[in-house]
């Protein structure tokens, strides 16, 4: 069965090549690959003691960063890798201000190159974040005398585990993984099912790292002019789907505002197209005079504001549930007592159904349905008499809630892994 993994790597590899012609995120990964090995043989020698973060992607990474500065603040003279599978994770967090003493890309599963990679440096402690496996890696940490977590794990139903030709798959986890931190009760369930006994149920510790957001400075220029004193509604990392929904409502509740960020700048072209009368966030600050609450639509065209833009909200649109692109993160808008919307494509965000049932979110079919929800909700709100709970406070005061209620997922990962 090795054998067989190893076709697969190379398959994918040159798959992943072919692609690459015609698609520039894939061409950026395999360029990015090629300077790994020299990025982490610059940062660290052998001798250098490492904690390593593996992330698919930037979710992953939102979902593990919590562990990570922990485990740095217990190991102060350890340096910190972080590798990622993805363009997406790891052009974004290259460009921000980071922890680590190196960020590359992950080098492809193949023996030598994995080989060559890990003995560059003493790793002390690897994690990798939900369901990102790769088994030539694994298998030569674990020689190495490395321990090795999976941080918020999540198993689920039709993985090849659960299959009749999973069995090898299954077996080379529950041999290298030192302890499986499991976000729920049915993944962990799952996962014992298979053998995978080295296993808890620590929560998902994506809440810790949103509950941190309430701690910091959430101001944003502009945003309190442009609001006013009326509603806003954030469409946050939106499609195509979310944006149909805004141009329903934009013409439903003139009184309302709108902030589209959207999930890739390359719409904003397309943006501006459906709501010529926006304004773009960039041309706020090149106009200091401009009456900003002259202006109903907001278009977000730069990163990283989208978190705290979600502060100012009255009801958060969150994109990528109306197809299977994958729900983007609700618990950012949610931290702050946001009820959220969205499409019903999300079986692998359970935080999603928790959200649903502790009414303070709704998912929908279908666009239309749902825009005719946040126009029904919002009127209402707006007629709600003095001393009278709305049903979007209601909401609004259930998100809340059910963020706070949520263990200290890091906390409880930090006690298991410093035994």
């Amino acid at each position: 069965m090795k054998s067989l993994y190893n076709l697969f790597v190379r398959l994918m590899i040159f798959g992943m090549k072919v692609f690459a012609l015609i698609d520039g995120k894939t061409k950026k990964g395999i360029r990015g690959r090629k300077q790994s090995l020299e990025i982490v043989r610059n940062a660290f020698s052998r001798e250098d003691k490492v904690l390593w973060m593996h992330a698919s992607s930037l979710g992953e990474y939102e979902q593990g960063l919590p562990v990570l500065e922990k485990l740095k603040e217990y190991f102060p003279d350890y340096k910190v890798l972080i590798t990622f599978f993805s363009p997406s994770g790891y052009e974004n967090v290259k460009k921000k201000k980071h922890m680590a003493d190196a960020i590359c890309y992950l080098p492809f599963d193949k023996n030598k190159e994995i080989q060559e990679f890990v003995s560059s440096f003493d790793c002390q402690i690897f994690f990798t974040v939900k369901y990102d496996y790769w088994y030539n890696l694994l298998s030569e940490l674990k020689n190495g005398g490395t321990k090795i977590y999976v941080i918020s794990a999540l198993f689920y139903e039709h993985q090849i585990f659960f299959e009749n030709y999973g069995k090898w798959f299954a077996k080379q986890l529950k041999h290298n993984i030192d302890w499986f931190f499991h976000q729920t009760i049915k993944s962990s369930a799952l996962a014992k099912n298979i053998g995978l006994v080295n296993s808890s149920v620590s929560g998902d510790t994506r809440f810790d790292r949103v509950k941190q957001f309430l701690e910091r400075d959430n101001h944003l220029d502009f945003i309190e002019e442009f609001k006013g004193s009326q509603k806003l509604i954030v469409f946050g990392s939106s499609w195509q789907t979310e944006e149909d929904i805004a141009q329903l409502l934009v013409k439903k509740l003139p009184e309302t505002k709108f902030a589209i960020a959207p999930h890739d700048l390359h719409r904003i072209p397309h943006l501006l197209k459906l709501f010529p009368n926006a304004i773009l966030y960039s041309s706020l600050s090149n106009s200091p005079t401009l009456q900003t609450s002259n202006y109903q639509i907001l278009i977000i065209d730069s990163i990283g504001k989208l978190s705290k833009l979600y502060s100012y909200a009255d009801l958060a649109v969150v994109g990528g549930g109306f197809h299977s692109a994958g729900l983007h993160n609700i618990l950012e808008a949610a931290v702050y007592s946001v009820p959220v919307i969205f499409g019903n494509q999300y079986k692998k965000n359970p935080e999603a159904d928790n959200l649903v049932a502790a009414k303070g979110g709704k998912h929908f079919d279908d666009f239309v349905t749902a825009a005719a929800f946040i126009e029904e909700v919002m009127k209402k709100d707006l007629t709600t008499e003095e001393g009278e709970v709305s049903y979007l406070k209601e909401m609004s005061k259930n998100a809340g809630d059910f963020v706070e209620s949520q263990p200290n997922s890091t906390e409880i990962i930090l006690k298991k892994i410093l035994i």
